[in-house]
């Protein structure tokens, strides 16, 4: 049903953060919402110390950041750690990008996640707070918006075996830090993405395997 409320796909990194959620007392001693708790009676008043609070008590940056999380339950996103509140939240974080200045490049951003999703039934769109990913056994691509343009992401591979003739690719440096995105195309208009929808497309058959 979480689904069906939310036109994007459940971000990967969700079933990891439930298993720490999930062997979270095991590991720490208490639940999130007990630690939450011990650090509201006993922990520091000033936001920017609660972390380094829990961090002191034993719990490792991301076990803290959870813990944070649930103070503010009824804040945005509060809950993007389970399936439900992630893709109640999706939503926002793309409206969140394209406000503003850059609401003018949303229809372009419409077009790519359309032309991302005709590649295939396995693709899935998850967005985050700044970019919006696409998967399909890994993050094959992602879209992030600038002032006037949208950089589109591809997972391409070494670039000793591209053969750009239009010079239109740019290398991220991906490939020499082992990133998955190691190639960039910039999108300012609708002719930009007719000519990315070949590389789109390669860096979706490059994942299949």
């Amino acid at each position: 049903m979480a689904k069906s409320r939310s036109p994007y796909d459940l971000h990967p990194s969700v079933a990891y953060l439930q298993a720490i959620l999930a062997n979270f007392a095991a590991r720490t001693g208490l639940s999130p919402e007990a630690w939450t708790a011990l650090l509201m009676a006993q922990g520091p008043g000033e936001p920017t110390a609660r972390l380094a609070w829990l961090k002191a008590q034993g719990l490792g940056t991301q076990q803290a950041q959870l813990v944070l999380k649930r103070l503010a339950p009824a804040g945005p996103g509060a809950f993007d750690d389970t399936p439900e509140g992630y893709l109640a939240a999706a939503p926002g974080y793309v409206d969140s990008q394209y406000g503003g200045t850059k609401a003018a490049l949303r229809p372009l951003f419409e077009q790519v996640v359309l032309a991302a999703r005709g590649l295939g039934v396995d693709v899935k769109v998850c967005p985050c707070q700044t970019m919006v990913p696409f998967y399909r056994n890994h993050v094959f691509a992602e879209v992030k918006p600038f002032a006037s343009r949208l950089d589109l992401g591809l997972a391409l591979g070494d670039p000793a075996n591209i053969k750009d003739p239009k010079g239109l690719l740019k290398e991220t440096g991906g490939f020499t830090k082992k990133d998955r995105l190691t190639h960039k195309l910039e999108l300012r208009s609708e002719a930009d993405l007719g000519s990315a929808l070949p590389w789109l497309q390669r860096a979706y058959e490059g994942d299949g395997k």
